[in-house]
């Protein structure tokens, strides 16, 4: 499994994002409690909720949202009005000069945008708002998806751990064994040192797999922003993990995808309005007072501007969000098909794995626990060689990894498949 790793920048703006970002947005504020603090074991519902409130990515996509949505209020006010103030026919020549013959002009002008160009801008921003907190939606279920799958990674990871450790300590009693058979003139000391090779080997393998589990916790905690493990590690005998089947008619692709698809096809719709509503043109009124100091009369002014759509009508822009709001009205039905496609395969990898489990559970690792507790007390009482024992204790430690991938490959398709239909953990509560 591929483990991706956060910037740690992102990291330092957490403090203040996870309490001023989501106030508001598309996420609720919370005070996050580092599992470390309270002493239990983190399990799979604290680390996707973790994910889904501190997440950097998902911060930062609170941020845009509420960005979006100050455009919006912005998009819905009034242009301002103009003000102008103009002096003319003075410091000339002969009876121009000085101001004696000057004209002051006070002239304030208000441009009105037809069509419904104002709600429009505004119906038009409120839309990519709303589409700016459907995305903050797919980036916070991304978030927790991952935080899960690395959550059952790092628990496997935790199990594998103590297989190794469970088969150097084995290899090392079985070493004992060897040693006084050796000594008793029973076995050649080839044989011993072929055994301690294998010992020295296996405790190879669970120092690694013991570096193993540090990294994949490493690489959990980086998902909220953080650069060291800051919980207490899960007991894989403790967490139990909901593998219920789910069948491919339950529930329904309801994945913040297909809203961000139906978001992104209102965004570009409200976009084609505003678009056709650019072939009329902005009205600008004027009025004002004119005051002439040869005379001291005063007298007022009025005008209308209006431009002439002579060459230009919007009428490409208005062809172009056409066509983007029709792509857009395609992608979400393709979004909502490859949705309830993924659906199915979920639910078909999920059977397929269920069933490996099943019979590696039930039928390979019985039968492999016997062959090399027959093994070892065959080779004891000097009815087994050395290489048929040896071999029974690397198909059993083959076998208990075998059943802990497989059980890992079923928890994270099951994870994706609830992940895809809304269903527990990722049911929308991030307390």
């Amino acid at each position: 499994m591929k483990i991706h790793f956060r910037g740690m920048l992102a990291a330092l703006a957490l403090p203040f994002l996870a309490g001023q970002a989501l106030a508001d947005g598309c996420g609720p504020a919370s005070v996050q409690t580092s599992n470390a603090e309270q002493g239990t074991p983190l399990t799979l519902d604290a680390a996707v909720k973790r994910a889904a409130r501190a997440a950097p990515e998902v911060l930062l996509a609170v941020l845009e949202a509420r960005a979006a949505s100050a455009d919006a209020d912005q998009a819905g006010r009034r242009l301002n009005p103009s003000a102008s103030i103009e002096t003319e026919n003075f410091a000339g020549t002969g009876p121009l000069r000085g101001f004696s013959t000057a004209e002051n002009t006070l002239v304030l002008e208000q441009t009105f945008r037809l069509g419904g160009k104002r709600r429009l801008s505004e119906r038009a921003a409120r839309a990519e708002a709303a589409l700016a907190s459907a995305r903050c939606e797919v980036m916070r279920l991304e978030s927790q998806t991952l935080a899960g799958e690395l959550f059952l990674d790092l628990q496997a990871a935790i199990e594998i751990a103590k297989v190794a450790s469970d088969a150097a300590k084995l290899a090392g009693e079985f070493s004992d064994v060897v040693s006084r058979r050796v000594e008793a003139g029973a076995s050649a000391p080839p044989e011993l040192v072929r055994s301690q090779s294998e010992e020295a080997i296996l405790q190879a393998a669970a120092d690694a797999a013991a570096g193993e589990v540090e990294a994949r916790a490493i690489a959990l905690a980086s998902v909220w922003g953080r650069g060291e493990v800051d919980f207490v590690l899960p007991d894989p005998a403790r967490e139990k993990f909901d593998k219920a089947e789910i069948k491919a008619s339950e529930g329904g692709p309801s994945h913040p995808r297909l809203a961000e698809a139906k978001a992104g096809m209102e965004a570009r719709r409200a976009a084609a309005d505003l678009a056709r509503a650019g072939a009329w043109p902005d009205v600008t009124l004027s009025a004002g007072l004119r005051n002439f100091e040869q005379t001291g009369d005063n007298a007022f002014l009025a005008g209308v501007s209006v431009p002439l759509p002579l060459f230009d009508r919007n009428q490409d822009a208005a062809r172009a969000a056409r066509l983007r709001s029709q792509g857009a009205a395609l992608n979400a039905d393709a979004v909502e098909a490859r949705l309830r496609a993924q659906q199915a395969s979920l639910v078909a990898r999920s059977r397929t794995f269920r069933s490996r489990l099943d019979r590696l559970e039930g039928e390979a690792l019985p039968l492999a626990e016997q062959a090399y507790a027959a093994a070892a007390e065959g080779y004891r009482v000097g009815k087994f060689d050395l290489t048929a024992t040896l071999d029974a204790r690397r198909s059993l430690i083959e076998t208990r990894s075998a059943v802990i991938d497989a059980r890992l490959s079923l928890e994270i398709e099951t994870l994706r498949l609830r992940a895809l239909i809304g269903a527990a953990p990722f049911d929308g509560d991030t307390q």
